[in-house]
């Protein structure tokens, strides 16, 4: 199989700008992991779970990208169908695992804002490591499913992927058999992304944000607000990043395969290059230890010996 093979004059100045991308996603996030790994006082579970976001961004990027400068640099565009399976699952599952995070990171803010007293009685690091193996097993039950079935589909069409990934609808593309319990079993996963979640995530801020309004300290009411802020941040580029790649795809038929392509590549990858410039500027306690750190680093020229 050979996955999208558009942009053929400018494959090789697209290299640039997308070998750089990779190479900021992949720093910026190992700093900001190595930045909590190291200071104590970022182990706490918000900051974790954090922490635990950045290394997603990182298996993401890394199931994408490396195969994409591949095929920019040396024109490496084929794949095996078990491969192009590989990257379908690695895709997904790094995407709803996405998800379960911010899932996670809701029920951390909602205990702590709503059961600030018992907070430390309820999160504890044996429920951190319970919910991060549950978000991996619901992971796994979302995803295996789609990419069994893609697995048993009869390919006869073309060998040609039009998209510059392994994406479930586009090598559903080339079969020659029914696949409409793959179009069912898809929509699920989407619905179970789109709805279930996001509607778990709404309700959670909504109780957060009506507690947080009755908090009498100002300081702790605005601690609260800029936290929450943050989450709900990274939720809308993270929803809104899948939904418009998803209808770019399957709606504007029109657009030319290069313009599908790289839409969707901005798409998928934008979150995953944001998130750590979004906690790392707005969360203060990580802000400040990743400057003291800077700063001890290469310290200012005249603090220098």
């Amino acid at each position: 199989m050979t996955v999208g093979r558009g942009l053929q004059e400018s494959r090789y100045l697209l290299a640039i700008p997308f070998f750089s991308l990779f190479v900021f996603i992949v720093t910026a996030n190992s700093v900001l992991i190595y930045t909590v790994r190291v200071e104590a006082s970022l182990h706490s579970p918000m900051y974790l779970l954090i922490a635990l976001l950045f290394a997603v961004n990182i298996c993401g990027t890394s199931t994408i990208l490396p195969k994409m400068l591949l095929s920019f640099m040396f024109s490496a565009s084929h794949i095996s169908l078990t491969g192009c399976l590989v990257q379908m699952f690695f895709l997904y599952f790094t995407t709803v695992l996405d998800c379960n995070i911010l899932l996670m990171m809701a029920l951390d803010r909602y205990v702590a804002i709503c059961h600030p007293l018992r907070y430390a009685n309820i999160v504890t690091n044996r429920l951190l490591m319970f919910l991060t193996f549950a978000s991996l097993v619901r992971s796994l039950s979302i995803v295996g499913p789609v990419v069994i079935l893609a697995s048993r589909v009869r390919f006869c069409r073309s060998n040609v992927i039009s998209h510059f990934v392994c994406e479930h609808m586009a090598l559903m593309r080339l079969s020659c058999s029914d696949i409409s319990i793959n179009r069912k079993v898809g929509m699920a996963m989407r619905c179970v992304d789109m709805i279930v979640d996001l509607s778990f995530l709404l309700a959670s801020y909504s109780k957060i944000i009506h507690t947080a309004l009755k908090i009498s300290s100002g300081n702790v009411r605005h601690r609260a607000f800029h936290t929450c802020g943050t989450h709900l941040i990274v939720i809308f580029i993270g929803y809104s990043s899948r939904l418009s790649s998803s209808i770019v795809f399957r709606v504007a038929k029109s657009a030319s395969e290069d313009v599908h392509n790289l839409i969707s590549a901005i798409y998928l990858l934008f979150p995953w290059a944001v998130h750590p410039i979004i906690y790392g500027m707005r969360t203060k306690e990580i802000k400040d230890n990743l400057l003291k750190r800077f700063r001890k680093k290469w310290p200012p020229r005249g603090q220098r010996l």
